[in-house]
């Protein structure tokens, strides 16, 4: 029977194979509802804060989350300048808001009351497109 990594050219070699659930500690789906594509994202603070004996500890990609969102970024940008998929960084991203590493916001059109977008600025929007 083969293996996945089988086929794989040698030039790799210097990659590691990571699946993504290591990377989140086994969890497959993000507990946070509220990180959409668009979600903007940016840190609170330089450095992060390890986390006490019996917690579980930084990987990585957190740092790294950490460190692209010095600037705001959007849910999509960090999951591409990462590399990663979306449902793995929303993960990420979801430990460092619990931990009150970054803060998320979302964007104005979504800001209503139910998560409804403003029809306003979809109108705008889709005029704008029209004479594109």
């Amino acid at each position: 029977m083969k293996h996945w990594t089988d086929g794989f050219a040698d030039d790799d070699a210097d990659e590691p194979l990571v699946r993504p659930y290591t990377i989140t500690g086994g969890r497959t789906a993000a507990e946070r509802e509220d990180l959409a594509l668009i979600t903007v994202v940016a840190a609170l603070s330089e450095e992060l804060a390890e986390t006490g004996r019996g917690q579980r500890r930084w990987q990585p990609e957190h740092r790294a989350i950490l460190a692209l969102c010095r600037r705001p970024l959007a849910v999509a940008e960090i999951a591409a300048a990462l590399d990663l998929p979306v449902s793995v960084t929303k993960i990420l991203i979801g430990d460092l808001i619990d931990s009150g590493q970054v803060r998320a916001r979302r964007p104005l059109a979504f800001a209503q009351a139910g998560g409804r977008p403003d029809m306003a600025i979809l109108e705008a929007v889709r005029d704008g497109l029209r004479k594109l």
